[in-house]
């Protein structure tokens, strides 16, 4: 009697687990906390972009209210385009210490397979760390002088003003997102240092 000593092989990755694995394919020399940082920036901006929607489907109050956008817009969809956008820029930290932050990937007409000029990612990443930096500690300085970003006075139904729990679930989905700019800059010092090291 012989024995089978091959061992069977996992099956492919299907292609949503190979465009993850691709995404977070960690790049050469990324130190530990640059890694670890750069996946903590997606997850800032998350805990408000799930309270934005659900806070949409959830109260009937704010269906009714439009703001500045146009009439034939749903409210639904800008709230959840905003949701998205913000994390997919938020997402373009992990570019940072990931290979396609390196070099640029297949899918990228007349550039796949050639390296990303390290200023290329370092100047929109420092302006962005500052911009959110600026933009969401001015928003809770703001908020705790009791006016809006631009100054005006918070409105009557603003979570803070309706309860602690409405107020509590602010600041929860909300603060992470001072840690963005913080967290975003530091990564991208370690990228601009990595990339000017290896040069």
């Amino acid at each position: 009697m012989t024995t089978d000593t091959r061992t069977e092989l996992p099956p492919p990755p299907g292609r949503l687990r190979a465009c993850w694995a691709a995404a977070h394919a960690r790049a050469d020399g990324v130190p530990q906390w640059a890694w670890l940082a750069a996946l903590a920036v997606p997850l800032t901006v998350l805990p408000s972009g799930v309270w934005r929607i659900a806070g949409w489907f959830l109260d009937e109050s704010s269906h009714g209210k439009r703001g500045d956008l146009p009439v034939w817009v749903p409210g639904w969809s800008y709230m959840l385009f905003l949701s998205l956008v913000s994390e997919l820029l938020a997402f373009t930290a992990v570019g940072l210490v990931a290979r396609w932050g390196e070099v640029f990937p297949r899918w990228v007409p007349f550039l796949r397979g050639r390296a990303v000029p390290t200023m290329a990612a370092v100047v929109p990443a420092a302006i962005g760390a500052v911009l959110v930096t600026v933009l969401w500690t001015g928003a809770f300085v703001a908020e705790a002088a009791g006016v809006t970003i631009t100054g005006e006075p918070l409105a009557d139904d603003y979570p803070t003003k309706q309860g602690p729990w409405q107020a509590a679930a602010l600041y929860v989905t909300y603060a992470p997102l001072l840690l963005w700019g913080p967290l975003l800059g530091a990564v991208t010092w370690a990228y601009w240092r990595r990339r000017r090291t290896q040069r």
